[in-house]
């Protein structure tokens, strides 16, 4: 019997059915994307690597066709296997899926028998060098990442590959595919255990997804200790324990889907290792679990939104500023997904009720909310700042890796809603579905949920089947509750106790038996911390958003073709409260002046009194630009904050953020790279090697003065920083930050440089994105002898 850390387990995808329409919808919607693909063109850079027959096809477009090329065929595998369990599928897509299924894993291991790399070795990304196709593992280990001519994350890609092989392992059984992964699992660990710890860091530095959590994984599936070995090295204790420790600003800087991740292999060490042997001698991973709890609360504590969704530019900002962070470019679809895949996996093994109260508000309101339900497309970013509206990508020519993601997401309706240990069955999620369990009699017994809560505040559970000796029941009180549940048994008020949120119903419940529970919802406030009087409204488990309009829905591209929201159209972002209360008093007496109103559909909606808004479910809304955040404020209150925003208006022409490639190497900003390092570990930062230098083209304003503003690391002091702009030096210095901010203690700090008129006036038109644009190049370099001081945060122009 294989060890379980995990005190509560999780219901597989076999055994749970979400039968709520606007599911339904969605896994059809993403079924038919799933069952559109080409395999053979999904195929067509694994074959091109190994040097086999291609069968007439291409590579797909847009990042199919880059140096990260091949990723979403490990999302395309985990939703291919996870749609074949799903009890929503019908028996004529189960085939077809087989099909696919089967097909992908042969063909892959045809491509792993005829490796040009070494033994073991797939990959599908574009091929820099025929003659060594492993260039871009071995680019990292020698500090080249640059996106475009060296290194996109290779070791993000191949986990998302490993992890979609296992999946398919998992959830079909096709022995085909554990042979598969244990050839990438032999093949990464051959590579890993000749790192050393230098070499092991200098790997940490750049993006590798969740090597650890998958490996762990192929730990499970096989118990061979060599996978546990090779997942530790993808283990990184330094940013563990700086995370551990709490200190403020912890997160300050960290990409988001670089870090979460690798704190989903911290909890799966615990689960899969922790009291096992390995090499000889037993494993204790508690401190692994305890990363991943203080990880997890940092997070929900200071980065995230009422949605549930965190970062900005997929950047981690300072501790609780996240008004001033709402922007086009908010909540990356992919940390969310992971970010519920830790809060599922925590609850398993603590059995704390706030893991499941941040799942349903996170699957609601990010995870539902990220797809067009008219296409099935999905989000990469969902904007926070009010008057922007959600972009989806396309089906065969971006390729983006929320593109991926969203394909796992709605082939895993259901999934987190159930849960069991020895004595219970917990209701997770207040939503129509059904689970498919076996008494303690070993007899089949179902749970059917009838459940819209945004129609009514009751919740009925059918028990149909064979079993008269059942778990107990244990049902969630939801922290969105407002005094005592309602339960029913039968027509007859229920038994029951409560521990630590969790209701367990006494009345030994058998097939025929009905139990009806009837919640107390409000409408209430949540404000953001770094703005007591920027709130978004919710009601239950729903956050509201406001209708702002369909009116020119236009878009722009960032990065490496991404599509975000263009500009933001809003009459006001002010609802006026009177003039003696304070918002903080406006959310206590709430319902006063936020009244329900029935919606065209009969479910519910809210009117602020005194404001013109419609607020309604945010998830629905996928057509029109939306309010989630608004400043409630007296008139004099906004009077003053209007002069206050106009006076300290940034005037922002453009910013990059130094270090993570995707966006340095965008067709704007087009990165110039004649030697220097970017890292997204332990900080997303750049600089330049000895005589080397990176540049960036920057949108300038000719007309008028500009500044340049960068932000650097105060340990680097002593340093040199040389910045040319339009060909002319504008900063040459050793860093001290006792020149900028004094003995002020700070990790960073931000030095502001002057761009005159004359040196702005050179500007050049360039077209990017169908866009004209006038530009300079800006130039940061160290010394001959010395690499530069790093460059993190944005690269700003005002």
């Amino acid at each position: 019997m294989l060890h379980n850390t995990k005190i509560i387990n999780c219901f597989g995808l076999e055994n749970v059915e979400a039968t709520d329409p606007y599911m339904t919808n969605a896994f059809e919607k993403e079924l038919d994307y799933l069952l559109s693909i080409d395999d053979d063109r999904m195929l067509a850079g694994f074959r091109d690597t190994a040097g086999i027959d291609m069968k007439g096809a291409v590579r797909y477009e847009g990042w199919e066709n880059m140096l990260i090329g091949g990723h979403t065929m490990g999302h395309y595998l985990t939703a291919l296997a996870q749609s074949y369990v799903s009890r929503c599928i019908t028996p004529d897509d189960k085939n077809k899926i087989k099909k696919k299924t089967d097909y992908l894993i042969s063909s892959l291991l045809e491509c792993q028998n005829n490796s040009k790399g070494k033994k073991g070795f797939i990959f599908g990304a574009a091929i820099l060098d025929r003659d060594n196709v492993e260039i871009q593992f071995d680019n990292v280990e020698e500090r080249k990442t640059n996106i475009i001519t060296e290194a996109w994350v290779p070791w993000y890609t191949m986990h998302k590959i490993l992890a979609g092989i296992i999946d398919v392992y998992k959830f079909t059984g096709n022995p085909e595919a554990l042979t598969l992964a244990k050839g990438l699992g032999d093949w990464t660990y051959d590579r890993a255990s000749l790192w050393g710890p230098d070499l092991n860091e200098v790997v940490l530095s750049t993006e590798y997804g969740g090597m650890n959590d998958a490996l762990y994984e192929l730990y499970n599936c096989t118990q061979d200790e060599k996978y546990a070995k090779a997942a530790h090295y993808f283990d990184q204790d330094k940013l563990f324990e700086r995370i551990s420790e709490g200190a403020p600003n912890a997160l300050d800087g960290l990409h988001a889907n670089t870090t979460i991740p690798k704190f989903l292999g911290a909890i799966n060490r615990y689960v899969q290792v922790h009291g096992k042997t390995v090499g000889g001698e037993l494993v204790d991973a508690t401190r692994y679990l305890e990363y991943a709890e203080k990880f997890f609360d940092m997070v929900i504590s200071k980065h995230t939104y009422a949605t549930g969704g965190n970062s900005e530019w997929e950047h981690f900002g300072l501790d609780n500023v996240l008004d001033a962070e709402r922007t086009n470019a908010n909540n990356e679809t992919c940390n969310t997904y992971n970010m519920l895949k830790l809060a599922k996996t925590l609850f398993e093994v603590t059995g704390d009720v706030k893991y499941l109260d941040y799942y349903e508000k996170t699957f609601i309101n990010s995870i539902l909310s990220s797809q067009n339900p008219e296409t099935g497309m999905t989000t990469y970013f969902q904007p926070m700042s009010t008057g922007y509206f959600k972009v989806y990508g396309e089906r065969f020519n971006k390729f983006w890796c929320c593109t991926g993601t969203g394909m796992e997401n709605f082939t895993k309706l259901g999934d987190g809603f159930f849960y069991q240990d020895e004595k219970n069955v917990y209701v997770g999620m207040y939503m129509s579905s059904k689970l498919q369990a076996t008494g303690l009699d070993g007899k089949n017994i179902t749970y059917e949920i009838s459940a819209d809560l945004l129609r009514s505040d009751k919740v009925v559970i059918k028990l149909t089947g064979d079993s008269t000796n059942t778990r107990k029941l244990a049902l969630r009180i939801p922290a969105w509750q407002d005094g005592d549940l309602e339960i029913h048994v039968n027509d007859n008020k229920a038994e029951y106790t409560i521990t630590n949120k969790i209701l367990i119903i006494s009345n030994v419940l058998k097939a025929g038996d009905e139990v009806i529970v009837k919640f107390n919802m409000k409408v209430y406030a949540q404000p953001l911390p770094d703005a007591a009087s920027c709130m978004a409204l919710c009601y239950g488990p729903y956050v509201l958003s406001a209708d702002l309009g369909d009116k020119d829905l236009k878009t722009s591209t960032t990065g490496v073709d991404v599509t975000i929201p263009a500009e933001k159209i809003v009459e006001s972002e002010y609802i006026t409260i009177p003039d003696d209360m304070t918002a903080q008093d406006f959310a206590q007496n709430i319902t006063d002046y936020v009244k329900p109103v029935l919606s065209a559909d009969g479910s519910i909606a809210f009117k602020v009194t005194g404001a013109g808004y419609i607020f309604a479910p945010h998830f629905l809304k996928y057509r029109h630009r939306y309010g989630i955040y608004f400043y409630y404020m007296s008139e004099k209150e906004q009077q003053d904050d209007l002069i206050s925003r106009k006076n300290n208006k940034s005037g922002v022409l453009d910013m990059i953020e130094a270090g993570y490639g995707q966006y340095e190497n965008d067709a704007l900003h087009n990165m110039e790279d004649n030697g220097s390092l970017g890292t997204t570990s332990p900080i997303t930062s750049r600089r330049a090697t000895p005589s080397g230098s990176f540049t960036y083209r920057m949108i300038v304003n000719p007309g008028r003065p500009n500044t340049l503003s960068i932000t650097v690391l105060t340990e680097d002091d002593g340093k040199p920083l040389k910045i040319s702009a339009a060909g002319t030096i504008v900063f040459n210095s050793n860093l001290n930050h006792i020149n900028y901010i004094g003995n002020q203690e700070a990790t960073k700090y931000t030095i502001d440089i002057e761009l005159p008129l004359d040196l702005v006036r050179k500007a050049q038109l360039i077209t990017a994105y169908d866009k004209e644009y006038l530009v300079i190049p800006v130039r940061f370099e160290g010394n001959s002898d010395s690499d530069s001081a790093r460059i993190t945060d944005f690269v700003v122009i005002r």
